[in-house]
């Protein structure tokens, strides 16, 4: 599995999750830079993304809903803020109405991706910051962990494939 470690700060108010991955970072990198290959990561494997919109360049968005197995569907919006290929990108991710409109009742977190070679591959750190104390722990009750894990866990066999 490459999810190594899966760790919470709540007087940071961050989550960070690192793994680890046999392939190089620009080949990881293509996972989220490719709406293709990143519809077939995002989220928990039971609930299959579809991105809508596509744009990881600073100023861009990433629009994408997931579809539950009972066919509901939950959007998100990326707002990105800074990309520095193949090493790091950082966005605002947001919960979304249907017209991918943020939903500011919901929390939202500034998120860091940062890629870094390693012998034999690729170390991937992914930060998220959140505004409040809440926020973080609403995402902690809703399965943030749980739903990352399996989304991360997915990404080797999608390495695997080329």
């Amino acid at each position: 599995m490459p999810l190594l470690e899966t760790t919470h700060d709540e007087e940071t108010l961050t989550l960070s999750m690192v793994a680890e991955f046999a392939a190089t970072p620009e080949r990881v990198w293509e996972v989220y830079a490719d709406p293709r290959q990143l519809e077939r990561v995002w989220g928990p494997p039971t609930y299959p993304a579809t991105v809508v919109d596509h744009s990881l360049t600073p100023g861009g968005r990433v629009t994408y809903y997931m579809t539950s197995p009972e066919g509901e569907k939950f959007c998100g919006l990326w707002e990105v803020s800074s990309v520095e290929e193949p090493a790091r990108f950082v966005f605002r991710d947001y919960f979304a109405d249907e017209d991918f409109n943020a939903v500011e009742s919901m929390p939202g977190s500034t998120n860091t991706y940062t890629f870094e070679a390693i012998e034999g591959g690729t170390r991937v750190t992914y930060e998220s910051a959140f505004d409040s104390l809440e926020g973080l722990k609403t995402v902690l009750d809703m399965g943030v962990v749980e739903g990352s894990t399996g989304a991360i866990n997915q990404i080797d066999e999608l390495l695997a494939k080329g």
